[in-house]
This record gives C-alpha cells, structure tokens and sequence, in this order.
C-alpha cells in the first residue's frame, strides 16, 4: 500500500504564490480588451447598427443637379432609339418596295404579250381569266400602267418614235401607242413607247387671217 505524506506549510505557502486563478486571469484579458476611453470594440462595433439607405451625404441642390443630368441622359437615350428605329423602319421600307419592283419589272413581257392578245382578239377563254387576274394582281401591288391616245406628250412618260405634223392639235400629243408604259409609284418602271403628232405651223398661220403666199388680194365686184 502507497502511503502519501501531508505537505509541509513552506510547499503550501509556495503553491499559493505561483500565480493568478483561470478566473483571475479571465478578468484581466477582459480588462485588456478594453479601451481605456470606452470606445467600443472591435466585436462591438460589429453590433452596431447600419447607417440608412440612401445616406450619400449629398446636398439638395447637388442631388437636384444630379437628377437634372441623369434626367437629360435617359432623354438623350430615348430619342437616339426613336431616330434608330425610324431609320430602321425606312430601311426595312426601301428594302421591301425595292424587291417589288424588280419582281414586277420581270413580268412587263408577260403583260405585254397580254396586250397584244388583247389587240388581236385572241384573248378569249381561260387565257382571259388568267390574265385578268395576273392584271389585277400587279395592279394591287401598285404597278399603274399609262398611255394611252391624246395624251398630253410628257417626255419624262413618254419616249417619242416618230413626229408628225397636225392641224388638230395645239400642242405635242401621243397619236398610237407602241408599248404601254408602266409606273410604280413615283418610280417610272418603263416609259411609254409612243407615235407623236406636232402642231401644224401653217394651219396656225392661216388661222391667224394671213393671205395667200404670193400677196394677192381677191377682187370684189360692186352692183350699180
């Protein structure tokens, strides 16, 4: 059996003194944390409240300008994208008549040949109703077909194959139509090939009360 000795008043005395309790030593790490004017701390100031919303420290008058600028930014904005999508409507415009076009300026020998069926009496049968409706159908897409006999000449419609000269007119006028013209809006798709009558100088001149050429006068008679 082990027998253990009582320790002696000088060992008690010495355990005593070697240092601090954990609740001692505790209290003075807390003690240390501390600031000594009482500021908080590190982990306190973690528990301190968030500063509002919105607290950029600016003045009215600067948030007033700010909002004026940032007001004017958002118009500039809204009318640069107006101005593209009007551009971009045009475009998409431009692009669809320009493809009309070149589709209805394909088919003129096509209506051509109907024309001249037509002139010889050969349009008869369900060649007339196909024509028809081929007419009716360029037609809604817009293709105007013009020229025709004692038009007014107009040579931005009208291309001239020959002149001739008439008492009847008083200014140049289409007399046979050759080959039809064709007028997709305000684009002439072909002009019309025409025959043109003139004016007749002289028939003017007669009109205006001239004698004969060789200024002889007639002779008049009186009765006694």
């Amino acid at each position: 059996m082990t027998h253990y000795s009582e320790p002696s008043a000088e060992e008690r005395l010495a355990g005593q003194q070697v240092g601090p309790s954990a609740d001692q030593q505790g209290d003075q790490q807390a003690d240390a944390a501390s600031p000594a004017d009482g500021s908080p701390t590190t982990a306190e100031e973690g528990l301190q409240p968030a500063a509002p919303p919105g607290g950029t420290g600016e003045t009215p008058e600067q948030m007033a300008a700010r909002l004026q600028e940032l007001t004017a930014d958002l118009q500039r904005l809204q009318a640069e994208y107006l101005n593209y999508k009007r551009r971009v409507d045009r475009d998409r415009e431009l692009v669809l008549q320009n493809a009309k076009f070149t589709v209805l300026s394909s088919l003129l020998p096509v209506l051509d040949d109907v024309d001249r069926a037509r002139e010889h009496e050969e349009l008869d049968g369900g060649f007339k109703a196909i024509a028809e409706a081929l007419e009716r159908i360029v037609a809604g897409e817009g293709l105007v077909k013009f020229g025709a006999s004692g038009d007014p000449f107009d040579p931005r419609l009208h291309e001239a194959l020959m002149h001739s000269l008439s008492p009847t007119v008083v200014t140049t006028t289409c007399d046979r139509i050759v080959q039809a013209g064709y007028q997709f809006g305000d684009r002439v798709v072909r002009p019309a090939l025409v025959t043109v009558v003139d004016p007749d100088p002289s028939a003017a001149r007669s009109d205006d009360g001239e004698g004969p050429a060789d200024g002889s006068a007639s002779d008049t008679s009186a009765t006694d």
